[in-house]
């Protein structure tokens, strides 16, 4: 994968313009300041809050994370693994929980990635 694309940043915290700065504070997602972000990239400067309200929309990409783990998770596991369904409910409430500041901070990188376009390797 080129150090300089759309999905390098939202998989490794990285800016989406410079692929240098982290977005967020915390590498972790799994920390007590998983929601801290910087206000501007530590490295080029991108703005990553563009405008009051901006990650709103977010929600609509985390929310698409969420139906996709619980189509996959079902697929595999009451379809393929045959295990009752009300074991797999069970199971998925908690791993939901678990997910929500992993996929949290997913959505806010994918959504700023939309909007701001990685520089090539030779500006750089």
């Amino acid at each position: 994968m080129s150090s300089h694309s759309r999905l390098h940043s939202i998989l490794f915290n990285k800016c989406p313009r410079c692929q240098q700065g982290d977005f967020f504070v915390s590498n972790s997602a799994f920390s007590r300041n998983f929601d801290k972000m910087h206000d501007h990239c530590p490295h080029c400067g991108e703005n990553f809050m563009p405008e009051p309200g901006f990650y709103w929309a977010s929600m609509f990409v985390s929310y698409a994370f969420y139906t996709i783990y619980a189509l996959i998770t079902f697929a595999v596991v009451v379809k393929w693994l045959d295990i009752d369904l009300d074991y797999y409910l069970i199971g998925l409430v908690p791993t939901l929980i678990l997910l929500t500041p992993y996929f949290f901070r997913l959505a806010r990188r994918v959504w700023l990635s939309i909007f701001i376009s990685p520089k090539s390797a030779s500006s750089l």
